[in-house]
């Protein structure tokens, strides 16, 4: 559903990434780890046609990103670190905007919404205006919203940090539900527990390169570390 080929970012005082490769899947949540600074975010950015790639090349269900950015984005729900709420908006509004762009009917937006603000636990400030919203009330308006669209894939940067327990596995759950019904997960996050528990494959990146890539059980045979965090260390220290 991914693939990306050769792909670097040169900015003017740093190669941000570094001829980087991989594929995800139908169906598969493929985990992008890497320390702060690691290439991670700018390579999520270049997927959304949000930045150019310097070279390589991005196909999102078959559509060249470079080529064709808006066909792509329409394949594509995203979750940014900074989630982008439209505080003058209340949630509702915030959905059903995203939902009008992407040329949905009003029927098809108050069905897909009442059934999302359900699975998010949202009904109790639906209609409450995004500036007097928690970052987890935010961040729920995020997915709800990256998902109005029922996309094919799903693009999430961080969508847990910084949430209760209790948020982060509500978010956990809605995420596998959505693999189980065959869509691609990409799936950027800093908790070794969470990509252990959501992850089937991860690329540990580092100075804008991948430093391994496959599953937690290769990627354990590879190091011969027990753990995620170990392996991820010791990737990251080669």
């Amino acid at each position: 559903m991914i693939e990306v080929t050769n792909l670097s970012k040169q900015f003017p005082s740093v190669l941000a990434v570094d001829d980087i490769s991989f594929t995800t899947n139908r169906g598969e949540v493929f985990g992008l780890l890497g320390p702060n600074g690691a290439g991670k975010t700018t390579t999520l950015r270049m997927i959304l046609s949000i930045l150019t790639p310097t070279s390589g090349q991005i196909l999102v269900d078959g559509i060249d990103v470079c080529r064709n950015p808006l066909a792509a984005r329409g394949r594509i729900g995203c979750v940014l670190e900074d989630n982008g709420v439209y505080e003058r908006l209340t949630a509702e509004e915030n959905v059903a905007f995203f939902g009008e762009l992407f040329g949905l009917s009003r029927d098809v937006i108050r069905e897909r919404t009442a059934r999302l603000f359900e699975a998010l636990d949202m009904k109790d400030f639906a209609r409450r205006r995004a500036s007097t919203f928690s970052k987890g009330m935010k961040q729920k308006t995020a997915i709800a919203r990256a998902l109005i669209a029922d996309p094919p894939v799903l693009v999430m940067d961080e969508p847990t940090a910084g949430l209760d327990v209790p948020t982060q596995r509500m978010i956990q759950d809605l995420l596998k539900g959505y693999k189980r019904e065959g869509r691609t997960i990409l799936y950027s996050t800093h908790i070794m527990s969470e990509a252990e528990e959501l992850c089937d494959r991860v690329a540990i990146l580092d100075h804008g390169r991948i430093r391994g890539i496959g599953t937690l059980a290769e990627l354990k045979a590879r190091t011969q570390q027990a753990n995620l965090e170990e392996v991820f260390m010791q990737l990251v220290r080669e």
